[in-house]
């Protein structure tokens, strides 16, 4: 069925769930897994109040920091079920682009990730990257909310 399953994590309870399911579908159907965290680029104008406040270097760093300990978490869930995994860290602006960039580079036959379950006005306002790579893919795609 699957044998290269691509789970987008950001480190969120939501997001953790996603990870969950993933692996045991996995685990299920014997299949690899690579994990993805998109971190957003550092903006010299910016009206986000953690990039005021950090310079360049102090805000590559809590990124950073904030992938390795995202995927280290998904890591564990996938070794405590004993799927063979892989960790990829990203940085951009667009992170539905990343996650269809490294689903076909690396072949994933299958993408999961978690979605928020917004709706109606606050579903236009804010975007849904889930939604986003749903319109953008032919892969399947598991949401899990």
């Amino acid at each position: 069925m699957y044998q290269h399953i691509l789970i987008a994590t950001d480190g969120s309870d939501l997001s953790g769930r996603a990870v969950e399911h993933g692996v045991g579908l996995a685990h299920a159907v014997g299949a690899k897994v690579s994990f993805l965290t998109v971190t957003e680029s550092f903006h010299v104008f910016t009206l986000d109040a953690d990039q005021i406040e950090d310079s360049r270097l102090e805000f590559v760093e809590r990124m950073r920091t904030r992938a390795e300990q995202t995927l280290c978490a998904a890591g564990d869930v996938a070794r405590a079920r004993g799927v063979t995994f892989d960790s990829i860290h990203r940085e951009g602006d667009r992170p539905y682009e990343i996650i269809l960039e490294i689903a076909e580079a690396w072949r994933c036959d299958l993408i999961v990730m978690a979605s928020h379950g917004r709706s109606g006005v606050s579903a236009m306002l804010l975007g849904s990257e889930t939604m986003k790579v749903l319109t953008h893919t032919r892969r399947p795609v598991l949401v899990v909310r």
